[in-house]
């Protein structure tokens, strides 16, 4: 069975982090080497990219700016982590790719999506994700989640830039056939038997079972 490449979206303080680690356990069950990984980020030069991306400072970050240091971080990630495992026949578990582009600088930043579209396949060619699961939870409460945790520029934004971040997630799950919404207003543990439910069938271990 060829590795798959599993991508967690949503807005922050939707619980990616926390049902990351449940993915894993059900890989590793299953006998199914992975590694789990996150954007921006994932390689040292990229988690440098990430520091700059997410500091706090008085200087605005052009829109544009964003969008392009999230693609730098993003091609030495693939390079360096995505495709090496795959081609080995690791599975890759991502908190975060492209969509997160199309969502945050697209449709949060308002910035046009054709840029995006052009920095995709520049820096992936035909290469996308297996599944992707876009943790889906309102605004308000992930701000409320988020109480007390403001570690980030995006973290500072207002509600009405995740409506358009969910927004833009929504447009993408309705365009892609590989998105699956899961409902993450639930409790974390019914997230995460969700979740389950969803891979179960892609397992080599489980999947006749």
């Amino acid at each position: 069975m060829a590795a798959k490449f599993i991508t967690l979206e949503g807005i922050d303080g939707a619980g990616k982090s926390t049902q990351m680690r449940g993915i894993q356990r059900l890989l590793e069950d299953a006998g199914v080497r992975c590694i789990l990984t996150r954007e921006p980020g994932g390689t040292p030069l990229a988690e440098e990219v990430r520091g700059l991306l997410l500091a706090q400072r008085d200087e605005p970050v052009a829109p544009m700016t964003e969008l392009l240091l999230m693609f730098a971080a993003r091609n030495q990630h693939l390079q360096q982590v995505v495709r090496p495992a795959l081609a080995v026949g690791t599975w890759v578990v991502s908190e975060r790719f492209t969509d997160a582009s199309y969502a945050y600088q697209g449709g949060g930043r308002q910035l046009d999506q054709a840029s995006v579209e052009t920095l995709e396949r520049m820096v992936q060619g035909a290469l996308r994700p297996d599944l992707t699961l876009f943790l889906d939870v309102q605004p308000g409460t992930a701000v409320q989640r988020m109480k007390g945790r403001r570690d980030d520029r995006f973290e500072e934004e207002r509600a009405a830039f995740f409506d358009r971040v969910r927004n833009a997630y929504l447009d993408l799950a309705r365009r892609h056939e590989r998105f699956v919404v899961v409902d993450a207003q639930q409790p974390a543990d019914q997230v995460a038997e969700a979740i389950a439910a969803l891979l179960r069938p892609l397992l080599p271990s489980m999947g006749r079972g």
